[in-house]
């Protein structure tokens, strides 16, 4: 049998070696953004122990001073998230687009894998009807070598 060689392999190896780029640069994304996720909400519980110190503050004896210092801090924080809030989105947005990248190169290395899969089956089809034909040749030349021996044995010499 006759050994099956895909004519752009080539082409699907480099398929392969991007796709597993876009992985890489998808999970680099999906580390960022949670890099991201972790400081806002770092940012958000550091808010809240502003506030609770507020409330504090207001409860017992005034300290005005401090009052001034925790609202001003909790103002801050606000700022700071927000801030924040922008990196996350834009981290989001990358990571949609290393997505949308993974997907496309994942769909091209299908359907370069689906082309092999056929140019596959095809020779093996081929295989099959040649080596039908080499059988068929094979058995009407043994058939045709005993025609012939046998007519030479009934023949009168």
């Amino acid at each position: 049998m006759a050994r099956f060689r895909y004519s752009m392999q080539s082409i699907l190896n480099i398929k392969l070696k991007m796709e597993i780029q876009a992985k890489q640069e998808f999970s680099a994304a999906r580390a960022a953004l949670d890099r991201e996720e972790e400081a806002l909400e770092q940012l958000r519980r550091r808010k809240a122990g502003y506030a609770a110190r507020v409330e504090e503050l207001l409860s017992g004896e005034l300290k005005l001073r401090e009052i001034e210092e925790n609202r001003a801090a909790v103002k801050t924080m606000e700022g700071f998230i927000d801030d924040q809030r922008e990196r996350v989105a834009a981290a989001e947005r990358v990571l949609e687009q290393a997505r949308q990248r993974l997907t496309e190169v994942m769909q091209e290395r299908k359907t370069h894998e689906n082309l092999k899969e056929k140019a596959f089956q095809q020779f093996l089809a081929d295989e099959n009807r040649r080596e039908g034909k080499e059988v068929d040749e094979l058995t009407s030349y043994v058939y045709g070598k005993r025609r012939s021996e046998s007519n030479k044995d009934k023949m009168p010499v």
